[in-house]
This record gives structure tokens, C-alpha cells and sequence, in this order.
């Protein structure tokens, strides 16, 4: 794939960032965050894959966290949310628990069979619900990555109602009390997930070149920004139409694998409450309660218990496709416009065995994480 140079940059990318989600905007030769000529453009994230030994304990969880369950056999379970649409997951049973890979929607049919011309791979049925096609690839980090096209959609389920709210002399509520059931938050759909990779920088170009998704924000490690970035929140290209902030998240690090995964409510109120109903059924919070700086969105971060982190998510910022890609600094205080300080276990710095040898591997391996790479993440992820 072409580097951070090679997909050109129009008058589209060469404009100023205007402070629009982060500090500032490229400068003259750093990645213009989309490609001249991709193979297909991408619609959205369809669904992730999963495997876990036991599909009755994660399907559960999934019922407390928000999900409702759309087809369950005897080795697979297929959760969803309440939007019309694909699934959100599925969870196929296995001997370990383990993150397979993610699956994007097509825009339309021809598009799966110009991305097997292009990849020499097939269009195979899926085996959604409902049925369809696909086309497995891999991506420069090792995951599977599938996009498919969905005979039919699921139709959509009863909504969580968004409270009134009432602001200064607005008043949308009056002689009615506020009183938000102790329920599940009620999951929409699947926002996005977040991965980490030792090949940021071949993995971001596959993305871009190959399914036609653009970026909305770099973050640069302090002091090292003429190296180019180390993290980009990417969205979908559906041009006039404005989608979310970021659809996959990428960062650099010592690992290679999935990070957490983002699926919206309704409002900060089913947030919260399903937040407190979680919390009394004995599941940890990795952190939250707060509002993230790129992407904006009121976020509450969980464990499930086979410790993959997932989100709840409200309130995100919505972008078409001639927003400009903005730069900023990694770092942990980053994260968020308020909320409590990023926990250990969120950033992923708890010091563990495990933790070294995948540091000692890191750097030992034909990738891009090098010692001076490697400080300033961590210089990162404490400051």
C-alpha cells in the first residue's frame, strides 16, 4: 500500500482545520487522512466477531449490558440492538475467548464484487440472519476483516424514550416528576470499535485504500509529530451525509488486538441508570462516567466477564465527508472534557508479566514501535 504520501492531497484536504474537533489541522506533507482512489467506500460498521466457551454467561451479561438477542443456535449467539438493521455481534462458541474481527457493511451489492476483483478474493454467502454475502480479507495486523451485504434487515424493536429536559426558562417539563427506571441501557446500534496494532501506519493505508474510509482526527506523540501519527479515529465516507465521528479507531502499541467496542443509548439518562443496574449486578466499571474530547460523546466503560471492555455512548458528533482531519498531543488528560482521570485498567498500563513479554516482543519485531516510539506512549498514557 502507498505511505502517508501516496494517496495525493486536493484542495478537499488541504484546507485549515478551523477547530473543528481537535487543536489544530495538517501541515504541509503530513497524512491527508483519506485516499485519492479507493476500491469500494464502505457504508458502516455492520457487526463484530467473537468466540467465547460459554455462550449462556456472555448471553446474560449481554441482556444487562442492553443487547437483545437476535438468533440463537446451539454455537452461536447474535445479539442486536434496537435500530432496524444488522446485527451488533455474534458470538460463536469456542475453546478460548477471543476477538475474531469486524465486519462493515457495503454500500451495495457490486461493491463486494469490485473488492473481490481488486483483493482476489471471493463473494461467499453469509450467514447472518436473514442471509447475504460477504468477502473475508485480512488485514496488515492479522485480523479478519469481512465486508458483507445483507439480504434483510431486522426490523427495529421498541426505544427507550429520551426524557424532557428542562433548561433555564425553557421549560418542556412541568407538574411531572423525573424518575429514570433501574433497567438496562437499551443498546441502538453498534458505534464503533477500537483496535491496537504494531503496523499503524500499513493498517491505517489498507483501511483508507481499501474500504474508502477517511480519517477525522490524528494524535501525535509528543515531540515526535514530524513521525507522523500514532492514533486516528476514521470514519466512513458517504459524502454529503454526516455519519459518526469514528466508525474504527486505530492506535500504535506493543499489542496487537481489540481494544473496546462503543454501542449507543439513548440519552445521558439510560446511560447512567443502566450504568447503576450494571453496577448492582457485580460487573466493574472501567471508567466513566464522562465526555470525550474527539468524537464528543458521553461515554460509561464496562468489563463483561471475560474482561472485554465495551461502551455505552451518547451524543457523538456527526461529520460529512469535508470535514477536515484534525492533529493533537496523545495523552491520558486527552481523553475526556470532564469526567474522572482514565483509569489504569482503561489505558491498558496495569504492569503484568504478561504486559512485558508483549513489550519485549513488540520490540524485538519487524514493526514500527521502537524504543523511542515506546517511551513516548507511555510518556503518553501518563500525562
Amino acid at each position: 500500500m502507498s505511505g502517508p504520501l501516496g494517496h495525493g492531497a486536493d484542495a478537499t484536504t488541504a484546507t485549515a482545520h478551523q477547530d473543528l474537533h481537535s487543536e489544530q489541522g495538517a501541515v504541509r506533507g503530513e497524512h491527508p487522512g483519506r485516499s485519492r482512489n479507493p476500491v469500494i467506500k464502505v457504508a458502516d460498521l455492520a457487526w463484530l466477531e467473537f468466540e467465547k466457551p460459554d455462550l449462556e454467561r456472555a448471553e446474560v451479561f449481554a441482556r444487562d449490558f442492553g443487547f437483545q438477542t437476535a438468533a440463537r443456535g446451539e454455537s452461536e449467539l447474535w445479539l442486536r440492538g434496537s435500530f432496524a438493521g444488522s446485527p451488533c455481534m455474534v458470538i460463536r462458541r469456542g475453546r478460548t475467548s477471543r476477538f475474531v474481527g469486524p465486519v462493515f457493511r457495503a454500500a451495495e451489492r457490486a461493491d463486494l464484487d469490485r473488492l473481490a476483483r481488486a483483493t482476489g478474493a471471493a463473494v461467499a454467502d453469509s450467514d447472518v440472519p436473514g442471509g447475504g454475502k460477504g468477502v473475508a480479507l485480512l488485514d496488515p495486523s492479522g485480523f479478519p476483516v469481512r465486508v458483507v451485504h445483507c439480504a434483510a434487515d431486522l426490523p427495529a424493536l421498541p426505544e427507550q424514550r429520551p426524557l424532557p429536559l428542562n433548561f433555564g426558562t425553557d421549560h418542556r417539563r412541568t407538574n411531572a416528576t423525573q424518575r429514570p427506571p433501574r433497567e438496562p441501557s437499551r443498546i441502538q446500534r453498534l458505534g464503533h470499535v477500537v483496535l491496537e496494532t504494531r503496523v499503524f501506519g500499513r493498517a491505517l493505508d489498507w483501511y483508507l485504500d481499501t474500504l474508502g474510509m477517511i480519517v477525522s482526527d490524528f494524535l501525535f506523540l509528543d515531540g515526535q509529530r514530524e513521525r507522523g501519527p500514532t492514533m486516528a479515529f476514521i470514519r466512513c465516507d458517504r459524502g454529503s451525509v454526516a455519519v459518526d465521528h469514528h466508525t474504527l479507531a486505530m492506535h500504535l502499541g506493543p499489542g496487537t488486538g481489540y481494544v473496546h467496542s462503543a454501542y449507543q443509548v439513548t440519552d445521558l439518562d439510560a446511560l447512567a441508570a443502566g450504568g447503576e443496574y450494571l453496577g448492582e449486578r457485580g460487573y466493574r466499571r472501567s471508567w466513566g462516567i464522562g465526555r470525550h474530547i474527539q468524537g464528543s460523546q458521553l461515554f460509561d466503560y464496562w468489563r463483561d466477564p471475560d474482561r472485554f471492555m465495551l461502551e455505552h455512548f451518547a451524543d457523538g458528533d456527526l461529520f460529512s465527508s469535508d470535514v477536515e482531519p484534525g492533529w493533537a498531543p496523545m495523552s491520558a488528560s486527552g481523553l475526556a472534557q470532564w469526567g474522572p482521570p482514565a483509569t489504569r485498567d482503561f489505558l491498558g498500563t496495569n504492569p503484568s508479566p504478561a504486559k512485558l513479554r508483549e513489550l519485549l516482543h513488540a520490540l524485538r519485531g519487524d514493526n514500527e514501535l521502537d524504543p523511542a516510539r515506546l517511551l513516548g506512549l507511555l510518556k503518553a498514557m501518563n500525562s
